[in-house]
């Protein structure tokens, strides 16, 4: 089971395994205050293309196609990410105030499609 959660949130025990996916340490939050299990820096989408979708929700459907373009280029990080899912609680978490529209949105998507 693939949860969201953003990292403001407090942590609780049916998360599971925790997960932060952006590339940038958050303002105000310390590790501790995360619960961390790991901080996977590598799934986070490229600089280029964070800066390019800025949160905006218009080309959001463009963000996650080239997103997962770039996730294809890590498939050791998206085989481990499904293996802790598999049977497990995996709680993706992220730091973005857009819930709709974020890169654990998309990653939780193609987490859950077929391999």
């Amino acid at each position: 089971m693939i949860k969201l959660k953003r990292a403001y949130e407090e942590p609780k025990p049916q998360d599971g395994r925790r997960v932060l996916l952006d590339r940038i340490w958050l303002r105000g939050v310390s590790k501790e205050e995360l619960d961390l299990d790991e901080w996977c820096k590598e799934v986070a989408p490229s600089d280029e293309l964070r800066r390019w979708f800025g949160h905006d929700p218009e080309p959001w459907q463009q963000f996650r196609r080239r997103y997962f373009e770039e996730l294809e280029d890590r498939p050791e990080v998206i085989q481990r990410l499904r293996a802790w899912a598999d049977g497990h609680a995996l709680t993706l978490v992220y730091g973005a105030s857009d819930r709709p529209h974020n890169n654990a949105v998309a990653l939780k998507q193609c987490l859950q499609r077929e391999g």
